[in-house]
This record gives C-alpha cells, structure tokens and sequence, in this order.
C-alpha cells in the first residue's frame, strides 16, 4: 500500500540532519553549542541571552542564522565555517541504508539547511557518499532556509527538479509544509508521529521506510 503511493516518485530529496543519520547520534547538540557561542560573541550578550535568540530565530525566522542576517546584518559565511565545526565521531556507517537509497528509482538529492561542504562530511562519515544526484546547502538557496518558500523555489528550480514527481524526507515537520504545496509526496522522519494534512507519511526507521518502497 505504502509502495503504491510512491510509484510515480523519480526525484527523491533527502534533508540531512536526523535524517540521514539517527537523532541518537545527537551531532546537532554540537552545532547548537557552538551556534550559542556565536550569537553570544558576536553580539556581546551573556550565554543565556544567546541561547535564548538562538531558539527564538529558529523559530521565528526557520533558522538561527536566518535571524542573525535579518535582524542584525551578521555575514554567513564565517558563521557557518564556525557552527558546522564539529566532530563527526558519533555517526557509523550504514550499509543497509546505503543499499536502500541505491535501490531508489530516479535522481536522489540532499537539500539541508547546512552547507553543502558540511553535509559532504556527514555523508562521508555514514558511508553514504557518491549515492546523490546532487547536494544543496543553504547557500544554493540564497541563504534563505526551509521552510521558506521561496527556498524549496530557488533549489528545486536550480536542480530542474519536477515536484510532481518529487518526494521528501525531513525530520522538521515545518519543512514539509512547501514540499506539499508543490505537489511532492511527504514523509516525516521522527520518533513521534504527527498529524498534519501536509504529512503523508512517518516513520521512525528512515532504512525500514525505504526497503517497502524498494522490495
């Protein structure tokens, strides 16, 4: 039944962070604390302050960085060199997933709201490199990010991607909501599932998810 519902996908997009790889690796806890650190310095607030604008742009503007440049003129570039500075020792390889993603019919995209460069290092480190079409960073989108309209627009216009035939992945349910709109089947990858007419699809086991659209 689930299978049906993607015999029309040929363009499959993949968001990046506990996406591709499991929310218990926690790698965005480091991107988090080193985000913190930034809008502190850069700002010369106290670290609370900091941590508290760090959520509320998320919020407000779909990305802490997206705050940063609206509300207060900060460059992107040194930013994004300094939050996606981490270690990569959490994530493991993931043959099973990479074999699923392979079986994909189509092209196959990754579109984060990180950097391409960055994501080019998760993918390494989970062994899912040289499985993708393409890699999209927020810097494709104009540093516009998801949810925005406007981005999904500029990136999917970019790759020539056609939505009627897209699918997306995404961890952010907000994310899901354009991708809709456009016409792509949607699927929420998280622990929890949500009920949201913009999501088709959940599931917890993002590699069980594609083996029922691949057997």
């Amino acid at each position: 039944m689930v299978k049906q519902s993607f015999d029309h996908v040929r363009a499959w997009v993949f968001d990046l962070d506990n996406t591709l790889y499991p929310p218990q690796a926690r790698l965005f806890d480091q991107i988090e604390v080193r985000m913190t650190a930034y809008v502190q310095d850069s700002l010369g607030v106290t670290a609370e302050e900091a941590n508290r604008l760090r959520k509320q742009y998320w919020a407000d503007y779909g990305t802490t960085l997206a705050g940063l440049m609206e509300l207060h003129g900060v460059d992107p570039d040194p930013y994004l060199t300094h939050v996606h500075d981490i270690s990569f020792h959490p994530l493991e390889p993931d043959a099973v997933l990479a074999a699923r993603i392979t079986e994909l019919p189509g092209r196959r995209i990754v579109y984060t709201n990180g950097t391409a460069p960055y994501a080019e290092r998760v993918l390494e480190a989970r062994g899912l490199a040289g499985l993708f079409d393409a890699i999209y960073g927020v810097e494709h989108a104009g540093f516009h990010p998801k949810p925005r309209r406007e981005a999904f627009d500029t990136v999917f216009t970019l790759d020539g991607l056609d939505t009627s035939i897209g699918a997306m992945f995404e961890d952010d349910p907000r994310n899901l909501a354009a991708p809709h709109e456009m016409g792509m089947r949607t699927v929420h990858v998280a622990p929890e599932k949500l009920d949201a007419d913009h999501i088709h699809h959940h599931t917890d086991d993002l590699t069980e998810f594609l083996r029922l659209l691949t057997e």
